[in-house]
């Protein structure tokens, strides 16, 4: 699933737009950016509330084992990153 700061009529149009198949939760208040600690507190106006970009890996108990993470907001995470991460989670 993903979590963004976007509405979820803006969620709906991007998800349709790109073809997106899992889950896109809508956290306009940033309450769960800021309870996981990846808001991006640099970003003004519009991006107010944006989350560095960053990706969680859970087990099947939903305990975090991996995390991987951005500073900026331009750069994403390959496949090869999440098959890394994910062969290094014991």
């Amino acid at each position: 699933m993903g979590i963004s700061y976007d509405s979820v009529e803006v969620l709906k149009r991007v998800q349709a737009r790109h073809q997106i198949t899992f889950l896109l939760l809508s956290d306009e208040d940033s309450r769960t950016i800021d309870a996981y600690g990846i808001r991006n507190h640099e970003a003004e106006g519009r991006a107010q509330g944006i989350p560095y970009p960053t990706t969680f890996l859970l087990d099947k108990q939903g305990i975090i084992r991996g995390k991987l993470f951005h500073e900026g907001y331009a750069k994403r995470h390959s496949s090869q990153d999440l098959i890394q991460a994910s062969k290094n989670i014991r």
